[in-house]
């Protein structure tokens, strides 16, 4: 078997077609919207509605963890504009060309910019959505866990820890665990370019070190302090670089 794995597409449509080339099975972890683009603030939702000083500025006052001041800035920008229809379209869009994108057959789970009551309007047969659920692919178990934890960003779909646990736990013993977010160990957390550590879960944490999947794979962290390691017997590896390499990560057996 191989199975391609990506996670954090962030609109990246037309690698995404190629994503599966050679694949029995494309797993994708999330984040397929791009909002805005921190390396390339031209890209993304924001900066097609507000242009690239105000991305610059946004991308400024987030990486210098200015929150009160980035959201005042968010404030100014979208005043008089209907926030939620608006983003909806823009969403919609993408959602279109991404899903369009997908292999048969695709897993896929939802990322934190993801908005999940849209998804079923564009997954077409062959492309199954899983969160808190299972899949067999090659005779191993696959558990799948989307979204992420609440944070200053407030993205889309950040949930409670409660619930974000009850997931993780409705999966039981799995050979791959597959997730939008990393465990919560601090060097799969810390991003470096962003120079911050994001919201890694405990849950997932646990779940590793009580049930031993053979893999633990992630994304959400972009350029992650370090890429991959190990919980005793599991590899964890953040395969969150797809908007920047093109690339999936390969998983064969």
């Amino acid at each position: 078997m191989r199975v391609h794995v990506v996670s954090d597409v962030h609109g990246a449509a037309e690698a995404l077609a190629r994503a599966g080339d050679g694949a029995d099975a494309l797993i994708c972890l999330g984040d397929l919207v791009l909002f805005l683009d921190y390396a390339d603030h031209s890209r993304g939702i924001f900066p097609d509605l507000f242009g690239a000083a105000n991305a610059d500025r946004m991308v400024e006052l987030r990486t210098a963890r200015r929150f009160e001041e980035a959201r005042a800035l968010d404030r100014r920008l979208w005043a008089g504009l209907d926030r939620r229809a608006t983003i909806e379209t823009a969403v919609r869009k993408q959602y279109a060309e991404l899903f369009a994108a997908f292999p048969a057959p695709t897993y896929a789970t939802y990322g934190n910019v993801d908005i999940p009551q849209l998804w079923p309007e564009y997954a077409r047969p062959g492309v199954t959505v899983l969160d808190g659920a299972t899949a067999e692919i090659g005779g191993r178990v696959f558990g799948f866990v989307g979204g992420g934890l609440p944070t200053p960003m407030r993205t889309p779909y950040e949930i409670g820890e409660e619930e974000y646990a009850a997931k993780v736990a409705a999966l039981g013993p799995v050979d791959v665990l597959c997730s939008h977010i990393p465990p919560a160990l601090p060097e799969l957390c810390y991003d470096t370019a962003a120079r911050r550590f994001e919201r890694g879960s405990r849950a997932l944490l646990d779940a590793i070190r009580a049930t031993r999947p053979k893999y633990a794979l992630f994304g959400h962290v972009h350029q992650p302090l370090v890429a991959r390691t190990r919980i005793g017997r599991t590899e964890c590896v953040n395969v969150g670089h797809f908007n920047h390499t093109r690339r999936p990560w390969v998983l064969r057996w």
